[in-house]
């Protein structure tokens, strides 16, 4: 599983990216987290806003850092499919 944090390195974006690894080591599930602060490679993904979570290639949530419980949703979504 390959996920990315699209941001600038604001607050945001730092605590979605430590919640992100934090459920991952909770749910015991391996991935390679690439936070990703490169304002052209962040709108590769047609992304306005950040902080944004891009799993295996696919823009799954923008402009919020969200709630532990729907970080795990997004997660386990992507390992069923």
């Amino acid at each position: 599983m390959e996920i990315k944090v699209l941001g600038s390195g604001c607050a945001r974006c730092n605590q979605l990216e430590k919640d992100v690894i934090n459920v991952l080591a909770e749910m015991d599930v391996a991935a390679d987290v690439e936070k990703v602060q490169d304002i052209k490679k962040i709108m590769s993904y047609n992304v306005m806003s950040t902080p944004a979570l891009v799993i295996n290639g696919k823009v799954k949530l923008t402009g919020k850092v969200p709630r532990t419980s729907e970080l795990k949703k997004l997660i386990s979504e992507e390992l069923s499919d």
